[in-house]
């Protein structure tokens, strides 16, 4: 397995597309993104669990009920959510979007990103869907990934060549993700592609596995968007024996699909509004997944031990602070905790009590980009990992005024 270039647009089959249509006043950003296939892919998704659902993900998820989608229309700068006409819009900017490629309109599904509550216009979505479908190209993946970014500043891609049963394959995703992200059984908006034959029972059941151990351990700001959303589409074109069940070639499609949503997962993270640095905790020695899963997204979720590794501050007492009120049944005794980063390691607790250690090297640590929190529960064998950032001041000023 390697990483490859492409995003989307890695996988046989697959076209993309972004551009600036004028949903958004800054005509600098992109807006309008587009991700279509030559042939019928079988699909899948998982959405977000917040009661609030913005109505592009009840549109997605009629579409996907018999597992087949041709294409993703996505927008940024509006929501389409709690709006009286949020499925009316959602279905239209389908129907605009099959009309554009001449495929049927419950092939194409839809997701939308950015204010909450305000009516999106179709006007210049109509507009633009023309000039946005002759744009679909195979190197078409970095202005689609620019496209979907609302206060993201970097665009999120990765892709991987791997091979079964003798074919070469190829998956590859994009992702948008700043704020408003604390997901479960979902998370930001999350599109990935693959030319390996794999039947939609099988493609669902890979991704709601995958998403427990990845997208289900970010965590920016510990609010679960409205319009959490993630797709996968597998075109079979790569001509590998499709996967039905289970089995060596399923673990190595798994493998390449935790791959590529791993390397998002990260970039999600350490891009969180505001953030300057991204923060992983790797439990270690719990007694069962759950309880590794709790304690690692509880650190990763506390303020004050974002705000201390934002301080690079070694206050590992809220690190401890974090687990005692998890609601994991932990054994404080036990706890070990240390930081790293490209600078070196340093334990600073030992049995559930501090331990002696160098302030002047623990700051020169923690002043890195990138800081592994590392928790050692010492009472099982079972870990986990979780992503996050530091809580920092432009935290605040970016959503104080995101709305006006």
């Amino acid at each position: 397995m390697k990483l490859i270039s492409g995003g989307v647009c890695a996988a046989k089959g697959f076209l993309a597309a972004g551009i600036h249509c004028g949903i958004r006043k800054n005509h600098d950003k992109k807006d309008l993104a587009l991700v279509s296939c030559a042939v019928p892919a079988a699909a899948a998704a998982v959405y977000t669990t917040n009661l609030v659902k913005g109505a592009p993900l009840t549109v997605t998820k009629n579409h996907l009920a018999d597992g087949v989608a041709r294409a993703v229309i996505v927008n940024s700068g509006n929501a389409n959510t709690c709006n009286a006409d949020g499925i009316e819009i959602a279905e239209k900017m389908c129907a605009l979007t099959a009309e554009a490629l001449g495929i049927a309109p419950e092939d194409v599904l839809v997701a939308s990103t950015g204010v909450i509550g305000q009516r999106l216009d179709l006007t210049p979505i109509e507009a633009g869907l023309p000039k946005l479908a002759d744009a679909l190209s195979p190197q078409g993946n970095g202005d689609a990934a620019a496209a979907i970014m609302t206060t993201d500043t970097v665009a999120k891609e990765a892709a991987v060549e791997f091979t079964l049963g003798g074919k070469t394959c190829r998956l590859g995703g994009m992702a948008k993700g700043s704020g408003m992200i604390h997901p479960n059984m979902a998370t930001m908006l999350v599109f990935i592609t693959t030319d390996a034959a794999v039947s939609p029972p099988m493609l669902q059941k890979a991704l709601s596995s995958d998403v427990s151990e990845t997208f289900n351990m970010v965590s920016v700001d510990g609010d679960t968007s409205t319009n959490d959303m993630v797709t996968l589409m597998a075109s079979g074109l790569a001509g590998n024996p499709c996967i039905t069940e289970e089995g060596e070639d399923f673990s190595e499609f798994m493998k390449a699909l935790n791959t590529v949503t791993m390397a998002l997962c990260r970039s999600i993270a350490g891009d969180g509004e505001g953030a300057t640095k991204l923060l992983e905790c790797r439990v270690t020695g719990a007694p069962d997944r759950e309880i590794a899963r709790t304690v690692a997204k509880s650190v990763i979720c506390s303020s004050l031990v974002k705000a201390a590794m934002f301080g690079s501050d070694a206050n590992w007492g809220r690190v401890l602070c974090a687990i005692g009120y998890s609601g994991a049944a932990v054994d404080v005794t036990k706890i070990g905790v240390a930081f790293r980063s490209a600078k070196g390691e340093i334990a600073v607790c030992e049995a559930g009590a501090g331990v002696d250690f160098s302030e002047e090297k623990a700051k020169e640590i923690l002043l890195e980009k990138e800081i592994d929190i590392l928790v050692s529960l010492n009472d099982g064998e079972t870990e986990a990992t979780a992503w996050g950032c530091d809580l920092t001041y432009d935290y605040v000023k970016i959503n104080g005024d995101y709305r006006t």
